[in-house]
């Protein structure tokens, strides 16, 4: 087992305390240790102590910590990857901690995370800003201190760069990995994560970060909130408080008072709710107060404003190219779904089949079905079975193309078996494509994460069976067959 350790950085004091910890801690020594300089403008070079590690500087390209912790692992080529943050410290006996947490994980597990202990303050409630820092003890995938495999980096590509803040990059990544069929397990080592020094409106600019969530919910549906085991957020009451406060202006400005006055009260009321809401759990000295109230009255408005932003740079991104190959699933996509078929007879084409098919066809896209069909290994079914009912499914609605089913039943942890990305990956072989140049037409969510597994483009045609956090979780949905070839090809 080899590790290299990756540490983003802005040029913070406590990397060299972090770098000093490392040095000091028991272990196994990493193959490298990877800093990155992610300081957007680069003056000086970054000076780094003297310590007795393989320690190498990189330069990053100032695009925050997605970027350069894509630059640190790819310069690697250990097994393991451990990435920390460059302001947290680790105790004596985390190298060993580590070895222990990632030697021994089933080929499945891609991941380790380790856990993140925020020191509060003992003799006083915690202020509101270290409430927020202390959340990360909790924060599902938090790259503070993850160690993700290597294998597992170079099949869903690392990091997202799109996202250049912190905070939902590493989410991101962790939704990628599960869906394609990979665990993450937390680990028994253990990092200290001090609250740094803030100014007083951070909870203001941190609203930032609902630019992202428009990107994730693009990406990973609007489902991916508790997939991810994130926090519900508040976008709603902020978008009622930012209306009201909208709607008492206009009001005021056409002289309709009594609507200005009711709204400007809604606004009012909205405003203190979510002023006390921080205010209580905090220490209620006179500047924590005064901090709240002034910055709860902001919150609302900052965070639709970059909601709305977030929409806008969504719509500036490339959109989707036309497919070089669409894969389609078999049962409840281009035939009804009847479990375990190996009667011919009972195959029963889906509306719209024959029709997206030819549309496909005259476009000149390549096809390919990919299904799984676990009533083989099930030993309720025979390969010459299913082999009869893909014949038949041709017979009716004509030449697709290569078919390449699953025969495993779901406890062999097969890695063709969706949503797993073995069927997507065979069949752009097979095409001579790239799986990034796919998409897949499938019914359930298993159909969508082998897509997303692969690299290649997911969309949902939902039928009566599908389930409805399948439907919530999907990053693009039609209501029929056709429609989701249009789509494709438009």
């Amino acid at each position: 087992m080899s590790y290299d350790i990756v540490i983003p950085t802005t040029g913070r004091e406590s990397l060299g305390l972090l770098l000093h910890a490392l040095a000091m801690a028991e272990g196994p020594l990493p193959q490298r240790v990877v800093v990155v300089d992610d300081r957007p403008a680069h003056g000086e070079p970054l000076r780094l102590p003297s310590v007795r590690l393989p320690v190498e500087l990189l330069r990053g390209r100032g695009r925050g910590p997605a970027s350069a912790r894509n630059t640190g692992w790819r310069a690697g080529s250990a097994e393991w990857v451990a990435f920390l943050d460059d302001d947290v410290v680790t105790p004596s006996d985390w190298r060993e901690a580590l070895s222990r947490d990632i030697g021994a994980l089933a080929a499945d597990v891609a991941a380790s995370q380790g856990r993140i202990v925020v020191p509060l303050p003992r003799r006083r409630r915690p202020t509101d800003w270290e409430r927020n820092v202390a959340a990360l003890e909790n924060a599902n995938w938090a790259t503070a201190d993850m160690a993700y495999r290597r294998s597992a980096l170079e099949a869903t590509g690392g990091f997202d760069e799109r996202f250049a803040r912190a905070y939902r990059e590493d989410a991101d990544l962790g939704l990628r990995v599960t869906a394609a069929g990979l665990s993450i397990v937390r680990g028994e080592r253990h990092v200290l994560h001090p609250v740094r020094p803030a100014r007083a409106g951070i909870s203001v600019r941190l609203q930032a970060g609902n630019a992202d969530d428009v990107l994730m919910d693009a990406i990973h549906g609007r489902g991916w909130r508790a997939r991810a085991g994130a926090a519900p957020g508040r976008l709603r009451r902020h978008l009622a408080v930012t209306g009201a406060a909208l709607a008492a202006g206009g009001s005021l400005s056409v002289r309709r008072r009594r609507v200005a006055a009711c709204t400007a009260a809604l606004w009012l009321a909205g405003t203190a709710e979510l002023a006390w809401a921080r205010i209580a759990p905090g220490p209620r000295t006179p500047h924590e107060v005064w901090t709240m109230l002034w910055t709860s009255a902001l919150l609302p408005p900052a965070a639709v404003f970059h909601r709305v932003r977030g929409h806008v740079r969504l719509r500036a991104l490339p959109r989707p190219a036309r497919p070089a190959a669409v894969l389609l699933d078999r049962d409840g996509t281009l035939v009804d779904d009847v479990p375990y078929n190996g009667d011919p007879e009972l195959v029963r084409p889906r509306p719209g089949a024959s029709e997206a098919l030819e549309r496909l066809r005259a476009a000149g896209v390549r096809m390919a079905v990919v299904s799984n069909q676990s009533g083989i290994g099930r030993g309720l079914i025979t390969h010459d079975d299913v082999d009869a009912v893909n014949r038949r499914v041709e017979e009716l609605l004509g030449p697709i193309g290569p078919w390449f089913v699953c025969p495993h039943d779901p406890a062999a942890g097969c890695a063709c078996r969706k949503p797993r990305p073995g069927l997507v990956l065979r069949a752009a072989e097979r095409l001579g494509v790239e799986p990034g140049a796919c998409a897949l037409i499938g019914d359930i969510g298993s159909d969508i994460e082998a897509a997303r597994a692969a690299g290649a483009r997911g969309l949902l045609v939902p039928t009566p069976q599908t389930l409805q956090q399948e439907v919530d979780a999907a990053p693009e949905t039609a209501r029929t067959l056709p429609e989701a070839v249009e789509r494709l090809l438009a």
